[in-house]
């Protein structure tokens, strides 16, 4: 009977530990659920600028390449313009250029332009557009000629150029031209392009094969290509620099010459310069340039660009002289260009600023404009300089 007893109590026992973790389950501590870190507020690149810094960084100011000129020392110094571009030609070698890039360089201050740095742009395609020559310059093919390289050549090349660009001072380069001519007789006709062989070829695969080529050998330079002059002057007869009226009456959106942009885009491309012709059958009213329907719908919205787009030449093309230079400038912006290039006449800088600036104090709808643009190029400064 006793030996009975002790099992019963002992399977009590027994019976009780049981009964009593859940219990000291129930009674443990609980840790408290850990807080997410607050994901922190991305930075507007255009945070601390001025409006006149700003609007400073939508211009791009003409000095002759064998000199720094007064006038575009004054706008980056004093109109915070944030872009200088090489002009005319010349023999005196990298380290000559070098010296006249730095004296715009050193301007670049948080007073002048929030302390971003400067675009230094020149025209170096080949053949006679070629604005830097002589010593540490190799004496660069046409694109016609490059056309003719394989692909992997001209990239090598390419960068090798681009090299020598960097060596400068200069990082970007206003090519290459990917405008589409329709065939070997018709480049005769063509003042702009085929009249100084700046194509790739004839058809969109040679272009765009090539274009993507010199693009790739730039940049692996640090030299920030621009392809031009969108939407094409393959078929234009008439040059918009020396004429006035220069129209296209055949490009339409879904033109090959426009897709060549497009899978110039496709591949990366970081810059589009705008042509200055009018494209009837694109928007018979304005010049591409001037035109919100040519820049933001079928550059932005169906080519789906994204990058900086700049203007072709508003201070001296005859095409452009019919309106003033306020004019040219605001209307050029209110189209959706970034980046405004005086590269002939850097005396315009001076009202073109004004008169964005008066503007955007005046017109909230077109300071949000001018903040749009500036947001790509410091972006493209930021995400492409050295």
């Amino acid at each position: 009977m006793l030996r009975a007893a002790a099992l019963v109590a002992l399977v009590g026992l027994l019976g009780g530990c049981a009964a009593s973790a859940p219990a000291a389950h129930h009674t443990a501590t609980t840790r408290p659920t850990p807080t997410a870190s607050p994901t922190p507020a991305p930075v507007d690149p255009l945070a601390g600028m001025t409006l006149q810094q700003k609007v400073g960084q939508l211009f791009m100011v003409g000095t002759q390449a064998t000199a720094a000129d007064p006038t575009t020392l004054a706008a980056v110094g004093s109109l915070h313009v944030g872009n200088v571009f090489l002009a005319g030609r010349s023999h005196a070698g990298t380290n000559a250029t070098a010296a006249i890039v730095k004296q715009f360089t050193a301007l670049a201050t948080p007073g002048a332009t929030a302390g971003l740095p400067l675009l230094v742009a020149t025209d170096q395609e080949g053949g006679e557009v070629q604005v830097l020559q002589g010593p540490g310059f190799d004496s660069m093919p046409t694109a016609l000629q490059q056309g003719a390289m394989s692909p992997s050549a001209l990239q090598s090349a390419a960068a090798g150029w681009g090299s020598q660009l960097a060596a400068s001072g200069v990082n970007m380069n206003l090519a290459p031209v990917v405008d589409l001519i329709a065939s070997p007789q018709f480049a005769a006709n063509n003042p702009p392009i085929g009249g100084f062989d700046r194509q790739f070829g004839y058809d969109p695969a040679t272009i765009t094969s090539h274009a993507d080529a010199f693009r790739a050998g730039m940049q692996t330079a640090g030299v920030v290509p621009v392809v031009k002059h969108f939407p094409g002057l393959g078929a234009v007869t008439e040059n918009t620099d020396t004429d006035s009226g220069v129209t296209d009456t055949t490009t339409t959106a879904t033109s090959p010459s426009v897709g060549v942009f497009k899978s110039e885009i496709d591949s990366g491309a970081k810059a589009v310069m705008m042509s200055t012709a009018i494209y009837t059958q694109l928007d018979p009213k304005s010049p591409a340039v001037f035109s919100p329907t040519i820049v933001t719908g079928l550059l932005r919205g169906t080519l789906g660009f994204d990058g900086v787009i700049m203007s072709d030449d508003l201070s001296a093309a005859e095409q452009t002289s019919a309106w003033s230079p306020a004019d040219r400038a605001i209307l050029a912006l209110q189209a959706g260009v970034d980046i405004v290039l005086i590269s002939a006449s850097p005396e315009l800088a001076a009202p073109m600023v004004a008169a964005v600036v008066a503007k955007a104090q005046a017109d909230p709808a077109f300071a949000k404009v001018v903040d749009a643009a500036a947001r790509h190029v410091v972006d493209l400064k930021r995400q492409q300089l050295r």
